[in-house]
């Protein structure tokens, strides 16, 4: 068993390098299973969430070879519909884009329902409502997803989500781009990791419009070919050490970024004192004075983040007064709040909203990484309080930020990963 553990109250300086956006790479990687050909992919990042992702892909057939540290050829020209490792996709909740990737090219699939962070309910309703649009039928039993269409073939549609939908969005624009025709998503999410997809897919071949706004129409083309393509830096990842820096009072210039994508997260580091400064692609975060009490909605993007709330929240607790989050997004995304609690945070969740007591400092303790962005939240926390904080469970971190440990190093903090032997493994050693 690995945990992290942090020696905090140092600020953090220096610069530090952004990696590939986790988000968008699950996608991109997962729509190259309708590509026949070899796909060169630039700037992925090094988490686990991608390498389950290649271990499914081989599990089914792909061809995947490491270029270098953050290049990867894929080949998906053999993948055998349908044979992905249950039990790896059901760990991974971004394993669903195999979905829409499998019904594009087979025109039927077989996958597991798919797993990842327990936020509360998440269902897959509105991606059904679109496969079923284009022409699918689809049933759900024993722990899978499987679709069949007829003769094979899917056919274009008119589809309107019933709410904005990063997932369903990705999953229904992937499947249609083969189809006979125009397919029109209205009501379309406009994440960034939305353009990065549908800009891989048309250098692939595909005939994709609008994303990025709410209508997107995808014609159908014949077949795809292989492409170089590069991943968008990772917004969340940036957000997170801009939030660690202020946190620590420190400076820190975070680097390999599109500042555009930042401007929800900035906006609310600055209502809370923080001095920003924006470069072409970089982005200096640094603390003058007393951190400032606010008030943060999540929302779709162009929004502040969902993925950014825990964060936030362990910022918001340096801060002087009383600041609220609404969480918008996710019924249940509070579990790290006991976490924070156990580091003595004057914290109160009620529904959706939480209310954070600022101005108290924290006092490092045992944590738990309850889930990604709750992890990364209670490792911001430990890097601001004097004393030994060790946190377990920090595989739930690793599936999301690339080599944070080395990272936060990088900017100076005392910081760690060590194996420690597991109680129960002992016990029966013994």
């Amino acid at each position: 068993m690995e945990k992290i553990v942090v020696n905090g109250g140092v600020p953090l300086c220096g610069s530090v390098e952004i990696s590939g956006s986790k988000n968008a790479a699950l996608p991109i990687i997962y729509a190259c299973v309708l590509v026949q050909d070899k796909c060169i992919i630039e700037n992925v990042p090094n988490i686990i969430d991608i390498q389950r992702s290649f271990e499914i892909l081989r599990g089914m057939g792909a061809r995947i070879r490491t270029v270098d540290k953050t290049t990867v050829e894929i080949d998906c020209s053999n993948v055998v519909c349908g044979s992905s490792d249950y039990s790896l996709v059901r760990r991974l909740r971004g394993s669903y884009y195999l979905l829409g990737a499998e019904l594009g090219r087979f025109g039927k699939a077989k996958v597991a329902y798919p797993g990842g962070c327990d936020f509360g309910v998440r269902p897959i309703d509105q991606h059904i409502k679109g496969f079923e649009a284009l022409g699918a039928t689809v049933t759900t039993d024993g722990g899978y997803v499987e679709m069949t269409t007829e003769g094979g073939k899917l056919n274009p549609a008119n589809i309107y989500f019933d709410m904005s939908t990063v997932g369903a969005t990705l999953n229904v624009m992937i499947a249609s781009v083969m189809t006979d025709g125009l397919t029109v998503i209205e009501n379309a999410a406009r994440e960034p990791h939305i353009v990065d997809c549908a800009n891989f897919l048309n250098s692939c071949g595909a005939n994709i419009s609008g994303a990025g706004s709410d209508v997107i129409k995808i014609k159908g083309v014949k077949s795809l070919h292989g492409c170089a393509y590069s991943i968008i830096p990772d917004m969340i990842e940036a957000g997170s050490f801009m939030v660690a820096a202020a946190a620590t009072g420190g400076s820190v210039r975070v680097n390999n970024i599109i500042p555009k994508h930042l401007e929800s997260i900035v906006a609310k580091l600055e209502e809370a004192g923080v001095t920003v400064e924006e470069f072409d692609d970089a982005i200096s975060v640094s603390v003058n004075g007393p951190l400032k009490n606010t008030k943060v909605k999540t929302l779709p993007y162009p929004g502040f983040p969902t993925d950014m709330h825990p964060q936030m929240c362990a910022l918001l607790c340096m801060a002087e007064g009383s600041s609220v989050i609404n969480e918008s997004i996710y019924d249940n995304r509070f579990r790290y709040v006991e976490e924070l609690k156990r580091m003595g945070a004057n914290i109160k969740v009620e529904g959706r909203i939480v209310t954070i007591e600022g101005g108290t400092p924290l006092s490092a303790a045992p944590l738990i990484a309850v889930d990604l962005r709750g992890g990364i939240a209670v490792l911001i926390a430990a890097l601001t309080c004097k004393g030994k904080s060790e946190i377990s469970e920090i595989n739930l971190i690793e599936r999301g930020y690339d080599d944070i440990v080395g990272k936060l190093r990088g900017l100076g903090a005392d910081i760690k990963k060590i194996i420690v032997p597991d109680p129960l493994m002992l016990k029966r050693a013994n």
